[in-house]
C-alpha cells in the first residue's frame, strides 16, 4: 500500500515539473545585428468536428461495454 503511494506522489510531482518546465520556456531571441525578427507563429487550428464524433464514439463504446459486463455477472 505504502509503494502505490510512493509511486502515485512521484508520477504526479513527474507530471507537474514536466509542465512547468515547458511553460517556462523563453521565445527564441532576435537574431544579432539588426537582423529581420522572426515571423510570428501560425494561428491555432480549431478544434474540428472529428474530435466531437470521437468523443461521441468513445462514450458510446465505453457505455455499451459496461452494460454487457452487467449483463454476464
Amino acid at each position: 500500500m505504502m509503494t502505490q503511494i510512493k509511486k502515485i506522489i512521484f508520477l504526479s510531482l513527474f507530471v507537474l515539473v514536466s509542465f512547468s518546465a515547458v511553460a517556462n520556456a523563453d521565445d527564441p531571441p532576435t537574431p544579432a545585428g539588426g537582423g529581420v525578427a522572426p515571423p510570428p507563429p501560425p494561428p491555432g487550428l480549431p478544434i474540428d468536428g472529428g474530435i466531437l464524433a470521437g468523443v461521441c464514439l468513445a462514450l458510446v463504446y465505453g457505455a455499451k461495454k459496461t452494460l454487457l459486463s452487467k449483463d454476464k455477472e
